[in-house]
């Protein structure tokens, strides 16, 4: 299965996938981020948008808000959930933008998605490209010198008489540029029990690597990865909710 084939496969499942992700808590908290260091503008990109959750709290705050996707399937469902929206195939490596923009978002750990290390810079580089100056640019991140391979994480969903129990855990074997995702799905009903498994590929970076990347492009500063208070990296958690304001000349 490739490393996408999930996600399309399952885009009807996604949302139960992500069902315990507090969407709004997330998007407020990132619209705060924005308030303190941006321009306050409101032309806003999610990149990795996938149904579009985040984007129509953006859009509900008032925000011009749009998405981009490298999967069709999951893009269909944003637009129903969002169809004032604007949402785009592309890769979020190499996107291009409608229009300049104030603030760009990637949730999820979906920055990971680049896949390497010269992926992750050309994704930052169009990030710059495409914001004004002053715009932000905030993702969240992991750092592979502090994965635990044996941690995953699990919740339990249920949907038309079916149960479904999704886990996964980020895996990094200690050395090069990739780390994986682990996904494990099972659907039980009353027919028996489906597994899904998947991983997929994702770039590994400690958060120092990531900070020398950035800095070219932007005035970085790296928080907690805590979604209901802002505060400084104390250097110790694995997670981050890292910020970048748009230097206005290289």
């Amino acid at each position: 299965m490739s490393h996408n084939a999930i996600y399309t496969d399952l885009s009807g499942y996604y949302d139960l996938m992500c069902a315990d992700i507090d969407y709004q808590a997330q998007s407020q908290c990132v619209q705060r981020v924005h308030q303190l260091f941006g321009n306050g503008g409101k032309r806003h990109l999610d990149l990795a948008c996938g149904t579009g959750p985040h984007v129509r709290h953006f859009l509900d705050a008032g925000f011009q808000s749009s998405g981009l996707d490298i999967n069709q399937p999951m893009l269909d469902l944003a637009h129903q959930r969002c169809p004032e929206a604007s949402f785009s195939l592309q890769d979020m490596c190499g996107f291009r933008a409608d229009q300049p923009l104030d603030l760009v978002t990637c949730f999820l750990y979906s920055i990971h998605y680049s896949g390497s290390v010269d992926r992750l810079r050309a994704c930052i580089a169009r990030v710059h490209a495409a914001l004004v100056d002053g715009g932000v640019f905030c993702f969240n991140a992991v750092d592979k010198s502090q994965i635990d391979n044996s941690s995953f994480v699990s919740h339990t969903a249920h949907q038309d008489g079916a149960e479904f129990r999704f886990s996964s855990g980020w895996y990094y074997a200690g050395e090069g540029e990739q780390q994986r995702l682990r996904l494990r799905i099972e659907r039980t009903d009353g027919g028996g029990i489906q597994l899904w498994k998947d991983e997929h590929p994702m770039v590994a970076v400690t958060f120092a690597q990531l900070i020398e990347l950035l800095e070219p492009y932007f005035e970085v500063q790296v928080l907690e990865h805590d979604y209901q208070r802002l505060s400084a990296w104390g250097g110790v958690s694995g997670n981050v909710l890292v910020v970048g304001v748009k230097r206005s000349a290289l």
